[in-house]
């Protein structure tokens, strides 16, 4: 109802109303993730989140690539209208496939909005696996926000289609994101966490060296750069995921919707930033954007990593 009242819309204060509330409503993928690993066996709780999460990217892919088209051939109204028939598809379809489940707590609803908050305060791998996400999807959205600016201003002068196929190479982190899942199983989330932001990093790299390079190359390193970006935030959060269920199985929607709220806050920075960033220094100002979250992430972890070993230090 909300992307159909979006795409009615006459002006712009209501098309931001039905946009805010289509926002608000589009948590079915945080609800299905934790489930799945609550389904998984604990040995395959990588495998599933990944699963899930691929679904999910290819999903963001697709919409980015159809709404760019669509819009482009029948007008910025277009998307939202099919969008809607969609949603309505898929929510009969949720209705029969999903299967029912006991609920794991028996609190009232303000007290497990509470629990969330002392969740964030009592798990430290909450707050770690927060904060590296945020910095991730702050530099994704940061980057993802700013090319479309580049593409299609006086340089590149794409139209809006073309940044809806260009954003179609993001489809091979849809490949990475099952392969990241069994690195998880098999060795745990914190050394995919140390290659993504290495991956980050070498993302900041390759743009920065997309954009200085010439005309017949600039384009190609620009879209070898989101590949890597899109790759690394993707794996990025399976790991991110399979760490914090794996610290509260019985609370793993709580945990997750505590997450998340602090990976969009991140990102909701990132595109501010971004757009900010380009607007004022250019494109390299939003690669430095990427680059230092890179750093920060790389930081934390390194933190966290000499605590562990204190603590490790400390029992023996």
């Amino acid at each position: 109802m909300a992307l159909l009242l979006a795409g009615t819309a006459r002006s712009l204060a209501p098309l931001l109303v039905f946009g805010a509330l289509t926002g608000a409503v589009t948590v079915v993928p945080q609800l299905l993730i934790p489930m799945a690993a609550d389904l998984a066996e604990p040995a395959r709780a990588g495998r599933a989140v990944a699963a899930l999460q691929g679904g999910l990217l290819a999903g963001v892919l697709l919409a980015r690539a159809f709404g760019g088209v669509l819009g482009q051939a029948l007008g910025w109204r277009a998307p939202y209208i099919a969008a809607a028939g969609l949603a309505a598809v898929l929510a009969v379809a949720l209705l029969v496939a999903l299967p029912r489940m006991r609920p794991n707590a028996d609190e009232s609803y303000p007290r497990l909005l509470g629990s969330g908050l002392r969740l964030l305060r009592t798990v430290p791998q909450l707050r770690r696996s927060a904060a590296y996400q945020a910095l991730a999807f702050g530099a994704f959205t940061a980057a993802w926000t700013s090319i479309a600016l580049l593409l299609t201003g006086p340089r590149f002068g794409l139209g809006t289609g073309a940044v809806g196929v260009v954003a179609l190479v993001g489809a091979g982190s849809v490949v990475a994101v099952p392969a990241a899942g069994r690195l998880v199983d098999r060795r745990g989330p914190d050394r995919l966490s140390a290659l993504c932001f290495a991956g980050l990093g070498a993302a900041a790299v390759v743009l920065l060296a997309g954009e200085l390079a010439n005309a017949k190359l600039a384009l190609a390193g620009l879209v070898a750069g989101m590949l890597l970006l899109d790759v690394t935030v993707q794996s990025s959060q399976v790991a991110n995921q399979a760490r914090i269920f794996a610290a509260a199985p019985g609370a793993r929607s709580r945990i997750n919707g505590v997450y998340m709220t602090a990976v969009f806050l991140g990102g909701s920075a990132g595109s501010w930033l971004g757009a900010r960033a380009y607007l004022a220094l250019g494109w390299t100002a939003v690669c430095g954007l990427v680059a230092l979250a890179a750093g920060l992430a790389a930081l934390r972890h390194a933190t966290a990593a000499v605590d562990a070993r204190q603590q490790v230090a400390d029992r023996v």
